[in-house]
């Protein structure tokens, strides 16, 4: 036990069981007892001199012990750990920097998000960095209803702004999926025109186009949502490009009969939604889309939607 605090392997975050794990990505004995829901253990690395309860995560997976024991729910030990002076505010590591709150959200972890609000968690902390979340983003981001109206009630800021790489608001998180979300977000006033962020960003309209969510794609449109918004600087595409690169045609439809410009372009290409059909070898909007005043050459286009 004398080497409580010595960071080992972490748990496999990667599809490949064979990748070597980098010496940074390492846990603390603690962190690896609380995301194990080992309580027992918990409890006896809590008596060892020195144990530190707040050892900070190292590399792109890392979290706190706070954060590995929200992650998967176990409140009993997320008690403990904040009985034992676990900073409910720590940031998290290089994937976002997530406090314990944005965890617990992400993972519709109700119970253990209250406890950490009685503890003093910040319920509008910024997103940070790459793919960083608030509260309220996170638990959108997961399609937690129950916990997004929950956060909204105690004050959550429904427009906070994104991460600034691969970030996304509230509604441009439920977009993707969440319709129900959605509902309640527009509901309460979310801005269904936000700028999406500069790096691998999105608009509520282009999240929901890419998924190939027509419910929500109409309710977007519906509610005003900004037909041909730009895409994000990297990474980014107009509502229609996406539709047409993933091959929704329903969507596409729905957009050009509101007005989608058929010849407008996106990336660095300048490629045209006629391009992102074709390079992904969607025929059918191919046609649609020259049927509907297309014009130029099909070849040349790249992915632009991740």
């Amino acid at each position: 036990m004398a080497r409580v605090n010595v960071y080992r392997n972490a748990p496999s975050f990667s599809e490949n069981e064979e990748e070597e794990i980098a010496d940074e990505d390492r846990w603390t004995d603690l962190q690896l007892a609380a995301s194990d829901g080992d309580l027992d253990l918990v409890d006896e690395l809590l008596k060892v001199p020195g144990c530190d309860v707040n050892a900070p995560p190292i590399g792109w997976y890392g979290q706190t012990a706070l954060q590995a024991a929200c992650a998967v729910g176990h409140n009993a030990i997320v008690e403990r750990l904040l009985a034992a002076g676990a900073d409910v505010n720590a940031k998290g590591g290089n994937n976002g920097h997530r406090p314990a709150l944005a965890v617990a959200a992400i993972h519709g972890h109700l119970e253990t998000l209250n406890i950490l609000l009685s503890h003093g968690a910040s319920i509008n902390m910024p997103a940070e960095k790459y793919n960083g979340r608030t509260a309220l983003q996170a638990a959108a981001d997961g399609g937690h209803l129950a916990i997004v109206s929950h956060l909204i009630s105690l004050g959550a800021e429904i427009n906070a702004p994104p991460a600034h790489y691969a970030g996304v608001t509230a509604l441009q998180a439920a977009s993707r999926a969440h319709l129900e979300a959605v509902k309640l977000l527009i509901s309460k006033g979310a801005d269904v025109n936000a700028k999406c962020c500069r790096y691998k960003g999105c608009t509520a309209l282009q999240a929901a186009c890419a998924s190939g969510h027509l419910d929500i794609a109409e309710m977007l449109v519906n509610a005003g949502a900004d037909i041909n918004a730009p895409g994000s600087y990297f990474k980014g595409s107009t509502a229609l490009h996406a539709a047409c690169e993933n091959g929704h045609i329903d969507i596409a439809k729905l957009l050009v009969e509101h007005g989608a410009l058929v010849n407008s372009t996106a990336g660095s290409r300048k490629q045209t939604p006629l391009q992102s059909a074709a390079v992904t070898g969607h025929t059918d909007v191919v046609e649609y889309l020259k049927e509907h005043g297309a014009i130029g050459p099909e070849s040349g286009g790249v992915l632009l939607v991740d």
